[in-house]
């Protein structure tokens, strides 16, 4: 009974096996459709990546801006001290 069970279980699990190998086989347009789907996610991220480096760099820009006036008041204002 065990060795019955055992190979219905053994028959089961190899058909279980055999058919996501069929499903994976991709035709011409899903495969061309995946391209550009993963064409399109790419270049959303750059786009996205891209979008994060600008306002960075405009961040350090505007702080650098802010650190400049400051310098040149302080030195002003030693100036007019003297």
């Amino acid at each position: 009974m065990k060795r019955l069970a055992s190979f219905v279980l053994l028959v089961i699990f190899s058909v279980a096996c055999l058919v996501p190998a069929q499903a994976q086989r991709l035709t011409p347009e899903q495969n061309a459709r995946q391209s550009s789907k993963a064409a399109k996610k790419q270049q959303k991220m750059l786009k996205k990546a891209e979008k994060k480096q600008r306002k960075a760099n405009n961040k350090f820009l505007k702080a650098q801006r802010k650190a400049t006036k400051r310098a040149n008041k302080d030195l002003q204002k030693r100036r007019r001290g003297r």
